[in-house]
C-alpha cells in the first residue's frame, strides 16, 4: 500500500469515527467503517485490494 493511500485511509477513518461519535444514530456504522480503514492503513494490507488484484504501490 502506498504512503498516500495509507494517509488518505487514516484521515478518512478518523473523520468517520469522529462523525459517528458526535452524531450517533445511523452514523454509528461510520465508526466501524472508520476503524476498518484505520486498521488497514496501519497494517498496510487491504483484503479487498488482494481480492481485486490491485495495488496502489508504484512499480519501479
Amino acid at each position: 500500500m502506498a504512503l498516500w493511500d495509507s494517509m488518505v485511509r487514516v484521515l478518512l477513518g478518523l473523520l468517520l469515527i469522529t462523525l459517528g461519535i458526535l452524531k450517533g444514530g445511523v452514523f454509528t456504522i461510520a465508526v466501524f467503517i472508520g476503524i476498518i480503514l484505520t486498521i488497514t492503513a496501519i497494517t498496510g494490507f487491504c483484503p479487498l485490494y488482494k481480492i481485486a488484484g490491485i495495488s496502489s504501490k508504484e512499480e519501479g
